[in-house]
C-alpha cells in the first residue's frame, strides 16, 4: 500500500517529511489538508490527529504525526532504502553525535527560528497583529548567539549530527528556509559565519529539498 501523507506543501512541519520521503526514495499520495478552511480541526481529522495540525502519515492503517517522528519512522522502516539518514546503531559513537546533532536542532535552532519566522511572517498571514519588536529583537539576538556556537561546531565536523548528512541537518531546512524570507530577511545570520554558511549551502543544494519546494510553490 502506498503510504499517505495528510499535510500542506507549503507547512514546514509537511516539507520535513517530503523531503525525508525524497531521500528515501519513497512514493507517497499527498491528501491535501487545508488549514486555511480548518480542515485540520474537523472531528473526521482529529479523529487520526487529535492535536488538529499537520503532517500526519498513513501507512496502510498505521497513523503517526509530528513531523520529526514521522521522518524518523520512515527512516527505521526503509533503512536499506535511499539515503542513510541515521547512522547505524552499531556505531555508538556515530549515533550518539547524530542525536546531540537532533537535540541541537530542537533545542538551540527550532526553538528560536520558528517563533521568529512567527512574528515576522506568519503571525500577520493569521491576522493577528504586527510583529512584537521586542520579540524580533530577542529572537534575532539569540539566534546569532546560537549560530556562533553552530560555527564552532562546523569547524570540526562537516554536519551538525556528524562527518555525514542526516535528519539532524534536514530538519533545519523548512524553517531555515525563511530566514531568507523578504519579510525576515536574516539569511545574513547563515552567510555571515563562513562554515554554518558552507554547511547550509550543501545541505539546501540536495535534490530532495529542492523538490520539496518546487511542490510547496504549486
Amino acid at each position: 500500500m502506498v503510504l499517505k501523507l495528510y499535510g500542506l506543501y507549503r507547512s514546514t512541519c509537511t516539507q520535513r517529511v517530503v523531503t525525508t520521503l525524497f531521500e528515501k526514495g519513497l512514493s507517497f499520495e499527498y491528501i491535501p489538508v487545508n488549514l486555511y478552511k480548518g480542515e485540520q480541526k474537523q472531528p473526521s481529522f482529529l479523529e487520526k490527529q487529535p492535536f488538529g495540525v499537520v503532517p500526519l502519515l498513513d501507512d496502510d492503517g498505521f497513523l503517526i504525526y509530528e513531523s520529526r517522528a514521522i521522518c524518523r519512522y520512515l527512516e527505521a522502516k526503509f533503512k536499506n532504502q535511499g539515503t542513510l539518514l541515521i547512522p547505524e546503531s552499531t556505531n555508538v559513537k556515530e549515533l550518539g553525535i547524530f542525536e546531540q546533532g537532533a537535540s541541537i536542532e530542537i533545542s538551540y535552532f527550532d526553538s528560536v527560528a520558528s517563533p521568529l519566522v512567527f512574528e515576522l511572517v506568519w503571525k500577520g498571514m493569521k491576522g493577528l497583529g504586527a510583529p512584537d519588536e521586542e520579540r524580533v529583537k530577542f529572537f534575532t539576538q539569540k539566534l546569532a548567539q546560537n549560530l556562533d556556537v553552530y560555527e564552532k561546531i562546523l569547524t570540526q565536523q562537516e554536519f551538525v549530527g556528524g562527518n555525514q548528512f542526516t535528519l539532524a541537518d534536514l530538519y533545519h531546512l523548512p524553517v531555515g528556509n525563511y530566514l531568507f524570507h523578504s519579510q525576515v530577511n536574516l539569511g545574513r545570520l547563515i552567510e555571515e559565519r563562513p562554515h554554518v554558511k558552507a554547511w547550509w549551502e550543501k545541505i539546501a543544494a540536495r535534490d530532495s529539498w529542492k523538490q520539496a519546494l518546487a511542490n510547496a510553490s504549486q
